[in-house]
């Protein structure tokens, strides 16, 4: 039998903040999410490991953000595992869950099952994008892979593009409730000091000096969240609330409305028709199967699609236009 407190947090991402210690931040439960996005593809262990950290980063990061349409984590290295990207849509409507997607280009001759996860990545960059939509400008948010983790690198982005104290901590990796099935679980916390000038706030470019009380604050916060195990952060039995009150009671968390999140994917035939029309027919007749036709599939959740190379390349865009 399923726990029902399981049922509630599984697939959220609550928001909190800590008034006695000017501290925000969200814890994240990614279950089925993680579920969904893994089993698009057949990845090997280090590669699963890293999808599960940026999906959750992903999501904390999301979450802190007033989104109105995307947030994406970039990863390109030297390294087997060439590329990962990760989508956060914000809900689309009040209510709505928020959507991720996520996935890896690797090389898996060169994968080392010796070293670690982040070492297969090599060296490279971390990039943090946001899109409000049409209408707004793109902000892109770059930093060296030259930490130990994804979780590092995600801190030493916020301490040096947006000048705001961070921390994660995140749980992964695949457990087993009596009488059922093995599955993944993942959970995460992010803390932030409270900004007082951010980039993408106030286009503030000075460093944040913490005062005495808040420096104190900030460090008595990260002592505590020291303390946290990593069954306490994947759950199930521990609701986020409860893991709250257990790290922070003496700093008054304070929780927010909780923002259910899910696995899905934005592809379409007609936004791959349009990925495809910076093509030239030169390019897309090398694209064309023997059988006449143009494949395409997605690289997030693995939708295959079908053109007819008539349709395609930016030829066939302005020849769509001259007739309009």
């Amino acid at each position: 039998m399923t726990n029902t407190a399981q049922i509630s947090w599984d697939d959220t991402v609550l928001p909190f903040q800590l008034d006695r210690a000017n501290v925000r931040g969200c814890v994240a439960r990614l279950d089925g999410v993680l579920e969904n996005v893994l089993k698009q593809h057949n990845y090997p262990p280090q590669i699963e490991a890293l999808i599960a950290e940026v999906a959750l980063l992903t999501a904390l990061i999301g979450q802190t953000i007033k989104l109105r349409w995307k947030l994406s984590i970039q990863i390109r290295g030297d390294g087997p595992a060439r590329i990962l990207a990760a989508d956060f849509y914000a809900p689309e409507a009040e209510g709505a869950p928020a959507r991720i997607r996520a996935y890896s280009s690797f090389d898996p001759e060169q994968l080392d099952s010796t070293q670690t996860p982040f070492s297969q990545i090599g060296k490279g960059y971390f990039a943090i994008l946001i899109d409000q939509g049409d209408g707004n400008e793109p902000y892109q948010g770059i930093t060296p892979l030259d930490k130990s983790s994804l979780c590092a690198c995600a801190e030493t982005y916020f301490d040096q593009s947006e000048q705001i104290p961070t921390r994660f901590e995140l749980a992964f990796g695949k457990s087993q409730m009596a009488g059922e099935q093995m599955r993944w679980r993942a959970g995460g916390m992010m803390l932030q000091h409270m900004p007082n000038a951010s980039p993408l706030m106030v286009g503030a470019d000075a460093p944040i000096i913490l005062q005495d009380d808040d420096g104190e604050n900030w460090s008595r916060a990260n002592i505590l969240l020291d303390t946290v195990d990593q069954l306490e952060l994947i759950g199930p039995t521990i609701a986020p609330t409860e893991l709250l009150s257990r790290l922070f009671h003496e700093e008054q968390p304070r929780v927010f409305d909780p923002q259910p999140v899910m696995f899905g994917c934005t592809c379409s035939q007609d936004r791959v028709c349009q990925s495809l029309s910076i093509y030239s027919a030169k390019d897309i007749a090398h694209m064309t199967t023997e059988d006449g036709i143009v494949t395409a599939d997605c690289q997030f959740c693995g939708a295959h699609y079908q053109f007819d190379p008539k349709t395609l390349g930016f030829e066939a865009t302005e020849l769509v236009d001259d007739k309009e």
